[in-house]
């Protein structure tokens, strides 16, 4: 499991899909998201903008990551 660490109390999905490396940009991170193609705490999620805290997890093509502050 990879650690995606942030400085801030929270990180938009969609915002760690860029800087984890898995989107070249947001709009291939929302696009990710709205299509189903990426889990959060082993489930499906859809929002774009869903707020990841410290020990949250999330996954995309089998690759997971995990939240740390």
């Amino acid at each position: 499991m990879n650690k995606l660490l942030i400085y801030d109390e929270y990180i938009r999905l969609c915002d760690a899909l860029k800087l984890c490396g898995e989107a070249e940009t947001g709009g291939m991170a929302k696009l990710m998201i709205l299509n189903g193609d990426v889990t959060v705490n082993d489930e499906v999620c859809t929002m774009k903008g869903k707020k990841l805290r410290a020990g949250d997890r999330f996954a995309f093509d089998g690759i997971e990551y995990l939240i740390v502050q």
